[in-house]
């Protein structure tokens, strides 16, 4: 067996979305620029040591996204603007990673039987008494790009019902007057799509996500608000600014410290006790 067709087998994904994977990745790279034509059926079969209706499959899923288009008799070229897709960023800090979200309008689903609570490691927090479980899908432009599940410490939720039912629930949270946050912290990890997620992303069965956790304690170290989050793999880029705020052309050297745990957004807003999040 080649090595390729090792690697083929070492993966769930169907074989056709990991061609498109790899062809995709070309275009955004600048391997293939706008306009340009890209390889043959005959030398990407080839190449990939697949057969031709293989990549007749891969190339579709990517004249559906209006990455490419097929011209009779002439080819398969790169379309002429190559739209950014990965337009959401996953923030490092509280205030940046709440601004984006404000206006987003989730569409909530209902779920007959809702894990009552979450499941939470060390670092997470404690158990609050009861929490409310919300799932659902946020769109942007009427496109779904992620799936939220969210476990929201219902003394919390009965502050304001309609407003966590309308409105995305992490502003409305830091918006309340009285809560003190005492840490907040997004983990992230790299999935496939599974059927449910798969239908409510519009996205293939088995293609790439990032699947995000957001975690909000309060002083007392409870677990408020638990979101774990899919996002398609098409829109979410993560962005770290190794400098933080420090202004350009300044001399000063970053501090390097310990190694930063596997966190991404650490962040621990507060003042002495606790933060309070006012209007």
């Amino acid at each position: 067996m080649s090595k390729l067709k090792t690697m083929y087998a070492r993966s769930a994904v169907p074989l056709y979305i990991q061609i498109a994977s790899a062809l995709r990745q070309r275009i955004e790279n600048g391997h293939w620029q706008p306009g340009q034509k890209i390889s043959t059926l005959e030398d990407l079969e080839r190449e990939f040591e697949v057969a031709r209706v293989t990549v007749r499959l891969a190339i579709e899923l990517l004249e559906n996204e209006g990455l490419v288009h097929r011209q009779q008799g002439r080819g398969t070229f790169v379309a002429d603007k190559v739209h950014n897709k990965h337009w959401l960023r996953l923030e490092t800090s509280w205030e940046s990673l709440i601004a984006p979200i404000k206006s987003n309008i989730p569409k909530i689903i209902k779920v007959d039987n809702p894990p009552p609570f979450p499941m939470l490691t060390e670092e997470d927090g404690k158990l609050a008494p009861e929490y409310v479980f919300l799932r659902s899908v946020q769109l942007k432009k009427d496109t779904p790009y992620a799936v939220v599940n969210l476990h929201l410490d219902r003394r919390i939720y009965k502050r304001d019902p309609e407003a966590f039912q309308t409105h995305t629930a992490l502003p409305v949270l830091a918006n309340l007057d009285g809560i003190d946050i005492e840490h907040a912290h997004q983990t992230l990890v790299i999935g496939t799509a599974d059927p449910d997620t798969a239908s409510l992303l519009q996205i293939p069965l088995g293609a790439p996500t990032a699947e995000c956790r957001c975690v909000v304690k309060n002083r007392e170290g409870v677990a408020i608000y638990v979101a774990d989050i899919t996002y398609r793999n098409d829109c979410v880029k993560l962005y770290i600014d190794l400098f933080g705020r420090s202004r350009p052309g300044a001399k000063r050297v970053p501090d390097t410290g310990p190694a930063p745990r596997s966190v991404i957004g650490r962040n621990r807003p507060r003042k002495e006790g606790g933060r309070k999040l006012a209007r």
